[in-house]
């Protein structure tokens, strides 16, 4: 049923809550896990001075976050293919989704409300409307919740 699985993130807590369902997944239908981290350039327009090394810290982080998770998947005896992106997350999923022939997107889903979630908008929905492949969302609930 599911041959490839995108797991994105962007390296926080929330995101990394999504990985235990999508291994679960992939263990249980003998699929290849995709992790990927984009590069949110947006926020990079913002800056004036030192973009460059914005950039490659941003890199860095994003190599860190996908090099967690191929660790914890190889761990558990998934075979896993990274990737860093640049660009707006919700495109880059989606793109990155059908350019790989992705069968299932599994990603965390920050649960914001109300004007938060107005503000911020939603990178999860905008892959859920965009996306071609089932998008399986797992809601990140904090101790506090």
């Amino acid at each position: 049923m599911y041959d490839r699985i995108l797991l994105p993130t962007d390296g926080s807590e929330a995101a990394e809550a999504a990985a235990p369902d999508a291994f679960e997944l992939a263990e249980t239908y003998g699929a290849e896990i995709h992790v990927l981290y984009v590069v949110d350039t947006r926020t990079l327009a913002t800056v004036d001075l030192g973009a460059e090394r914005v950039l490659t810290m941003l890199e860095e982080e994003g190599n860190a976050a996908v090099e967690r998770l191929r660790s914890r998947a190889e761990d558990a005896g998934l075979d896993v293919v990274t990737a860093v992106e640049s660009g707006s997350p919700a495109s880059i999923i989606v793109d990155y989704s059908e350019d790989h022939d992705v069968d299932l997107v599994v990603m965390a889903t920050h649960g914001r409300r109300g004007l938060d979630r107005y503000l911020l908008g939603s990178v999860a929905e905008r892959v859920v409307r965009g996306s071609d492949a089932p998008v399986l969302t797992v809601r990140y609930v904090t101790d506090a919740e």
